[in-house]
């Protein structure tokens, strides 16, 4: 053999052994290990933090924040006798809210491809954790990352799919989706909201998607799919005992406002609001549970085998 092949071929191989390590390896976070193939962990677009999460928020009295019209939609949480309110303006920006309360941290999360505004207690094991955003989705959805361990997590899911966390699970916690108006009308001078003193220059009123969440497109491939309803149609979904249900908002519409139901054997009390449009899911005490308001195509993807409610 000629001698200078050899140390070619020795190189060749370091290459192929190389190469599935750098695979594995995206927008600078390791995916060895990770829960889902690396493969369908694609790159949204901008890099990691591209998209700033709001580490340090600042929040006014609504009277002090004109932006605002009486019909944009909020995310609002209730934290004792205070209300918080986080516009869907803001956070088709920053997807990512680390609030810092008396009664314990919060994590506000909005995934603008998904549709899906949820928050979560970010303690784990307990030891408090801050999120950003990965640059990275998993099945169109946010992917984020802790920044103590940076592994990655899945929005929907709730759990961290590579690194040091893998396995994990945030427990969630429930917020509502309210139009600015009736909201203020809710919790009057107990309100606050978050400013759109962010660090960053954005137009609040302007969302990057265009007509995304009325078209039938998908940016990114997902690994299950349904034609049952339109992509973006607006559905509730919850998951309780190993079992997962949609309500879908035309179906509600027409059922009417108000349907008692059973998940996982748990009897649940569902409230629909066509002027927003979102409902909200109760247990037989009232108490708020943290359902997610998703688009159809993103609720089925992850919940392929999900139970739906159908109108008679």
């Amino acid at each position: 053999m000629n001698p200078l092949i050899k140390p070619l071929v020795f190189l060749a191989g370091l290459l192929l052994v190389a190469q599935p390590v750098m695979a594995e390896r995206n927008n600078g976070f390791d995916l060895s290990g990770a829960l889902v193939p690396a493969s369908e962990i694609l790159r949204g677009g901008p890099p990691r933090d591209g998209i700033p999460s709001i580490n340090e928020p600042v929040f006014q009295p609504p009277g002090n924040a004109p932006l605002w019209r009486k019909n944009d939609l909020m995310l609002t949480f209730d934290a004792g006798e205070s209300s918080f309110a986080y516009p869907i303006g803001i956070l088709n920006w920053h997807e990512i809210v680390n609030h810092r309360l008396d009664e314990g941290p919060v994590l506000i999360t909005f995934c603008p491809l998904c549709g899906t505004g949820m928050a979560f207690d970010p303690v784990v094991d307990g030891r408090e954790l801050t999120f950003g955003v990965s640059g990275l989705l998993y099945n169109s959805d946010l992917l984020m990352y802790d920044h103590q361990t940076e592994s990655l997590w899945s929005q929907i899911e709730g759990r961290a799919i590579s690194g040091p966390l893998v396995g994990k699970e945030l427990k969630p916690v429930a917020i509502r989706h309210e139009l600015w108006s009736r909201w203020r009308e809710r919790v009057g001078k107990n309100g606050l909201v978050l400013s759109t003193d962010t660090g960053h220059r954005r137009n609040y009123r302007l969302s990057p998607y265009g007509d995304y969440d009325h078209s039938e497109r998908l940016f990114f491939p997902v690994t299950h799919t349904s034609r049952k309803y339109h992509p973006k149609t607006w559905v509730l979904g919850w998951s309780y005992n190993g079992e997962s249900k949609a309500w879908p908002f035309p179906e509600l519409a027409e059922h009417g406002t108000v349907l008692e139901d059973r998940v996982g054997g748990k009897a649940v009390i569902l409230h629909y609001d066509p002027d927003v449009p979102s409902a909200e899911l109760r247990d037989e005490s009232g108490t708020l549970l943290p359902a997610t308001r998703a688009f159809w195509f993103a609720w089925y993807t992850f919940h392929p085998d999900t139970l739906i409610f159908e109108a008679e």
